[in-house]
């Protein structure tokens, strides 16, 4: 029986014509599922989190505040 198992799985062609396809798309969905997650974590904060956020950029890059 094992014989006869290796032996069809040996000589089955393998067709992995696409498999690079399917996982870009795996990464991007995981990557746009961690974005929405952070986007909704700062939006839940009532917006004070961006909001300093970007305030402490521009004022760094204005040169008014050093981090």
């Amino acid at each position: 029986m094992l014989a006869a198992w290796t032996w069809l799985l040996t000589r089955v062609h393998r067709d992995e014509r696409g498999q690079g396809t399917v996982e870009y798309v795996l990464v991007i969905l995981a990557v746009t599922a961690v974005a929405l997650t952070l986007i909704s974590w700062i939006r839940g904060s009532g917006g004070g989190l961006l909001g300093s956020l970007f305030s402490r950029i521009i004022g760094f890059v204005t040169g008014r505040a050093r981090f």
